[in-house]
């Protein structure tokens, strides 16, 4: 019994402790905290200088939203109001704030900085059909709120570089088999003298016997 009134006199003094301290809660949306430079909390659709809309339909942010909450309806290609240049249009534009987890991926892949998003929270909703932002709305809040600091090309332009791709060595070159130069005509040897041709003497026949009948000694039959 003693340990239950402990605790309960521990409770107790942690009511009254806290009774009298000033509260830090706020009445929302009566009362609204500074939000940080880089807070995100909705979208917005842009148009251009010209007044043009500057989203092309180009289904980029509906492909990469990895919660798929963008849905577009492409308009094709025609001729701008404005302008007068043929370009692409959306038709319809969808974005469910329900499932969306606010990874700013549709902000960083737009090619012409269509969509942002924007510092204000939304308002309280009391039913899930008032967090779809439909194409009206989107562009509605491009007026009615701040936009948040980053769009594609600030984003974009923060990213590391990609590495340069590694260039691969060559491959070390196979030695070609020895062989033996042939000798230039520079480096030739000259050329050993022909044999000279057996000269004829006066004893001597064309068979290379000794010719006897011009001999000078006696011959074999006796004188008389």
């Amino acid at each position: 019994m003693s340990g239950y009134f402990a605790s309960a006199a521990r409770a107790l003094a942690t009511s009254l402790r806290n009774l009298f301290r000033r509260p830090v809660t706020v009445e929302f949306p009566e009362v609204i905290r500074p939000r940080a430079e880089r807070y995100r909390a909705s979208f917005a659709l842009l148009h251009e200088e010209d007044g043009d809309e500057a989203c092309i339909g180009c289904l980029q942010c509906e492909r990469i939203c990895p919660s798929e909450v963008i849905s577009i309806k492409a308009g094709g290609k025609r001729e701008s109001p404005i302008s007068g240049k043929k370009r692409g249009y959306a038709d319809d534009f969808v974005l469910d704030l329900n499932a969306c987890i606010y990874c700013e991926l549709c902000v960083q892949v737009c090619p012409t900085d269509a969509i942002v998003m924007t510092r204000e929270p939304e308002q309280p909703a009391y039913g899930r059909e008032d967090l779809v932002l439909t194409m009206a709305r989107l562009y509605a809040n491009e007026k009615s709120k701040h936009r948040a600091w980053g769009d594609a090309t600030r984003l974009n332009g923060m990213q590391v570089p990609p590495k340069p791709p590694k260039v691969e060595a060559p491959a070390p070159a196979k030695p070609a088999a020895a062989t033996t130069p042939a000798p230039s005509p520079s480096n030739a040897a000259p050329d050993s003298p022909a044999p000279a041709a057996p000269s004829s003497s006066p004893g001597a026949t064309p068979g290379g016997g000794p010719d006897r009948s011009s001999s000078s000694g006696p011959s074999e039959e006796g004188t008389p």
